[in-house]
């Protein structure tokens, strides 16, 4: 059973308001922790001219002035990225741009598998026996000791630019950096740039931005050119959309609107987008992935070339081998968590403080994916595992009540590598060891029942008879959409839901009309598990209310959207939850 929770804020500047509907847009805008005047005007016009300085990021200046020199001298260049979107659009702003001032530059991605994550020795070697004389690592390195003074010993200069945190020694509190020529991330101690939630494509945009100016281009061009692959990587992340970070999506997706990349231009056709307005739902949820899926299945040097190329065929063949590449990694990622809920079940796992599940068979690069719906179904902490080359390997999500990383630290001892952060981690081990990791992580947890209570956040109690076409026009202000800017959610109770129909290819949808004092609305349930659960719970079922044309009273939860058929502009509430009354 879900608790609801109101959001609270103990700003006024909802006074400012002057018409009902701007008073309930600034009380959400508050939510978002808003408080002052000139804040909310900061807020409500997200321009680039409010970006912070890139110079105020520790070392910027000094890693400018590096691959100056290096461009200067004609010096070998080589870009190490990540596998993921925001390593892929990393790499990809950084290589095309240098590669316009120094043609010896070229990059590597790690292979999710057969390298693992960041800079490496093997990495190094190849750049030893390539004669590279320049290494920028970036949305990774921060971490990467060994790797980074092996290249040092022989000769190779290093630029980390990463955004993850240093590793600290628990015992003095103290980080321990690697030896590179320059560090440039902002969750070091000692840099003081006044925003800490930035992704590894946004640092690269603003690393270029700043070289880009010393060498004489002009602003708008460097803008155009790549602050719409900085918007992707930050949404993609799943950044907080807040401060700097809004500014970059709010811009960067006007410009990704009307993108001349032909290889984004392409997979946005290929997905059938073409005629969409790209909000960060279709970013995070449909080209994100698809991208993403490159670098867990094959390999993210197709992301990173779909985006060089300037061949259209080319384009196509790359966009659609793509596609299919997300499909597969859906339909894996389908039947693997039917294998992880059945293990889960059998075994009353999710009565586990923190459920920890293990099966063979399962590709490693979709544990992740698995453990996030997996912690979502139970509300629990959640690790996955699967078998690799080295024995046990997966991932895990946590919830707000559990640190995740601290949890797994005290049971190094049985673990062979491990990192992460409160709510997501990496593990390695021996299958052997798998049960007496399980039952350490469950004898340790400093967990309660109420821990496991689901809490829905709102922010107010709305009527639906607010809601109509011009309202949720309004709301779009408070957008774009993300983590830390939710789309708004309201509450209201005692509505009537009836005209029950079931939609979707997998049946998974439910459609309904929502009435409460003479006024209804559509509504869309999307997850029909939700109302399942809440039937049951009432002995009820939903074929048998669909049967009888049944009625029901309801407390819901919901977000209003914009509906779109046949030419018809419409409102619509996406309902997240449900409590029957009757």
């Amino acid at each position: 059973m879900e608790k609801w929770l109101i959001k609270s804020s103990k700003s006024n500047i909802y006074e400012l308001g002057k018409t009902q509907n701007e008073k309930i847009i600034y009380r959400i805008i508050a939510n978002r922790g808003i408080n002052t005047e000139e804040e909310l005007a900061t807020f409500l016009d997200p321009d680039l001219s409010k970006m912070y300085p890139a110079e105020l990021m520790k070392d910027m200046v000094k890693a400018t002035e590096i691959l100056l020199e290096a461009i200067d001298n004609e010096s070998r260049i080589r870009i190490v990225g990540d596998y993921d979107v925001d390593g892929i659009m990393s790499t990809y702003i950084l290589y095309r741009f240098i590669k316009g001032e120094n043609f010896n530059t070229d990059y590597k991605i790690p292979h999710r598998i057969d390298d693992g994550y960041g800079i490496n020795k093997n990495i190094v070697d190849d750049a030893i026996k390539d004669g590279i004389n320049l290494i920028i690592t970036v949305d990774n390195g921060i971490s990467a000791i060994e790797p980074i003074l092996y290249a040092n010993e022989n000769g190779i200069k290093v630029i980390v630019l990463d955004h993850h945190e240093p590793k600290i020694d628990i015992e003095t509190d103290t980080e321990t950096l690697p030896n590179a020529d320059a560090i440039v991330d902002h969750k070091c101690r000692e840099c003081g740039y006044p925003f800490k939630g930035l992704c590894g494509a946004a640092i690269a945009y603003k690393f270029i931005e700043l070289t880009a100016e010393v060498l004489g281009y002009d602003e708008s061009e460097i803008i155009r050119e790549y602050l719409e692959f900085a918007a992707i990587a930050t949404i993609c992340d799943v950044m907080d959309l807040v401060d700097e970070n809004r500014i970059i999506v709010a811009n960067g997706l006007k410009l990704l609107n009307n993108t001349s990349n032909l290889g984004l231009k392409t997979l946005i056709n290929e997905s059938g987008l073409a005629d969409k307005k790209l909000d960060p739902y279709h970013i995070g949820f449909i080209i994100g992935p698809t991208f993403n899926a490159s670098g867990r299945l094959d390999s993210a040097y197709k992301g990173v070339e779909l985006l060089l190329t300037d061949n259209f065929s080319n384009a196509q063949n790359l966009a659609r081998e793509l596609r299919v590449l997300n499909q597969q990694r859906t339909e894996m990622t389908i039947e693997g968590l039917k294998l992880y809920l059945k293990d889960i079940e059998a075994n009353r796992y999710n009565e586990d403080k923190v459920i920890v599940s293990f099966q063979s068979g399962v590709h490693e690069s979709i544990a992740g994916i698995i453990a996030g719906r997996v912690k979502e179904k139970y509300n629990r902490p959640t690790i996955i595992l699967t078998e690799s080359k080295k024995g046990a390997k997966g991932s895990g999500r946590s919830i707000e009540e559990y640190n995740m990383v601290e949890g797994v630290s005290l049971e190094k001892d049985l673990l062979n590598s491990f990192g992460g952060h409160k709510m997501a981690c990496g593990v390695s081990l021996d299958i052997d060891k798998i049960k007496d990791f399980r039952d350490g992580l469950n004898n340790k947890a400093n967990l309660v029942d109420e821990d496991f209570q689901k809490k829905v956040m709102i922010d107010l109690v709305l009527p639906i008879n607010y809601i109509n076409t011009q309202f949720i026009e309004e709301l779009d202000i408070i957008g774009p959409f993300g983590n830390k800017n939710p789309r708004p959610v309201f509450g209201d109770r005692d509505v009537t839901l009836s005209n029950f129909k079931i939609l979707g290819k997998n049946q998974n949808v439910l459609r309904m009309t929502i009435s409460k004092d003479g006024f209804s609305i559509e509504g869309i349930i999307f997850d029909i598990e939700k109302i399942n659960e809440e039937l049951a719970r009432n002995n009820m079922s939903l074929s048998s209310v669909i049967a009888s044309n049944g009625v029901l009273n309801a407390d819901i939860v919901y977000q209003a959207t914009i509906n779109e058929w046949n030419g018809n502009v419409t409102a619509k509430l996406n309902i997240t939850s449900v409590k029957i009354s009757r």
